[in-house]
């Protein structure tokens, strides 16, 4: 069975040291959610989403005040930056001039097309992508009265022609709105309007498992589809579980790397009363991605470890993994490795048991 994903084609245009587009992986985008005027804090929550595996994000750059804020912040990093700009054309400049590696704008609110060739003007010179956004709040409203899939996409054709006009064509698109068939619809006939790479999520999909699960519904689906070249979780909250719901969802479709694949039953009246499988699975999991994780990566490899409450479907899986631990009786648990019972453990060894015997066998 082929599990390849066969991703449309784009171009590529290159944020700082990201490719976007063509045959990049896919990125997973964020955006910090303090005033960058609170530099020290900023740069904090940046290094926080660095480390939690972001590829690139954005800061919104709201008024002139900002810029001086917005130099120290990129002179501290070295993840790409995005700009968030609207209303005013020189707040894009003032970006590119300062070192951003790439702007987003909605040339539709800019103004005067003079003004937004000026910022194409800038951006050419530096060679820096605009990314297109446009969302349910910022369609034509002189044309149309709803959010639609069609009113998404002539809106972001409006503004692309703009900067088409002017021969401009490093452009990422967005194409957003907060109903899931909406969003999914708009781009999938935007990719079949332009080849320039798309970002995709949903916006204000709300908070928590709410969010999770819509937000993997949307990106998933179009994953799938093979539209997508960058993703953001748009979630109310922490930005850092933004990146590492988009890393998950990767990860599931086999789009990145995933060193430690873990597998774990939901329990049922067959596990035995003495066995926490939730705190095993949990303990198993932390233990083995901080020891053998990046080992792993760096080798190109993945394993398999699966743990199991019972000895109905446990052994199965078990065997099936690299490795695992299936519950038993009387305090104990069955450790298997590629394939095999090694040997019965008790419930208490059981992690330990586990990462020795990964340890001695995973050939890495």
């Amino acid at each position: 069975m082929n599990t390849t994903i066969e991703r449309r084609k784009t171009r590529q245009i290159t944020a700082g040291t990201l490719k976007i587009g063509g045959d990049a992986p896919v990125s997973v985008q964020t955006m910090t959610n303090i005033p960058i005027e609170k530099t020290d804090a900023t740069i904090a929550q940046i290094t926080k989403m660095k480390d939690a595996g972001a590829d690139i994000v954005r800061l919104a750059v709201r008024n002139e005040d900002a810029v001086p804020h917005l130099k120290t912040i990129i002179k501290s990093t070295d993840i790409p930056l995005v700009a968030d700009i609207h209303f005013d054309y020189r707040l894009a400049i003032a970006s590119i001039d300062a070192g951003i590696d790439k702007i987003r704008i909605n040339p539709g609110n800019i103004g005067e097309k003079w003004k937004v060739e000026e910022v194409v003007r800038a951006a050419s010179a530096n060679n820096i992508p605009i990314r297109i956004g446009v969302n349910g709040g910022s369609i034509n409203r002189k044309k149309y009265d709803h959010v639609t899939p069609a009113s998404l996409v002539d809106s972001a054709m409006e503004n692309i022609l703009i900067l088409e006009e002017y021969g401009f064509s490093d452009i990422a698109i967005s194409i957003k709105s907060s109903d899931i068939f909406t969003t999914i619809e708009a781009n999938r006939v935007m990719s079949e309007t332009r080849d320039y790479p798309i970002h995709i999520g949903l916006t204000e999909a709300g908070y928590g498992t709410s969010c999770i699960i819509q937000s993997s519904v949307v990106v998933g689906h179009m994953l799938l589809q093979g539209i997508g070249d960058t993703i953001r979780v748009s979630m109310t909250g922490d930005p850092v579980e933004e990146v590492t719901t988009g890393i998950k969802i990767l990860q599931s479709l086999a789009l990145k790397p995933c060193p430690v694949k873990m597998i774990s039953c939901p329990t049922c009246g067959r596990t035995a009363p003495d066995i926490d499988l939730l705190e095993i699975a949990k303990g198993a999991e932390e233990e083995i991605t901080s020891k053998f994780a990046g080992k792993l990566e760096a080798a190109g490899k993945q394993i398999t470890v699966a743990i199991m409450g019972c000895e109905v479907n446990g052994p199965g899986e078990a065997r099936e993994a690299d490795y695992g631990l299936a519950g038993g009786r009387n305090g104990s648990m069955l450790l298997f490795a590629k394939g095999e019972i090694i040997r019965k453990v008790t419930i208490g060894d059981a992690i330990k048991e586990l990462i020795d015997q990964i340890d001695i066998t995973l050939d890495i």
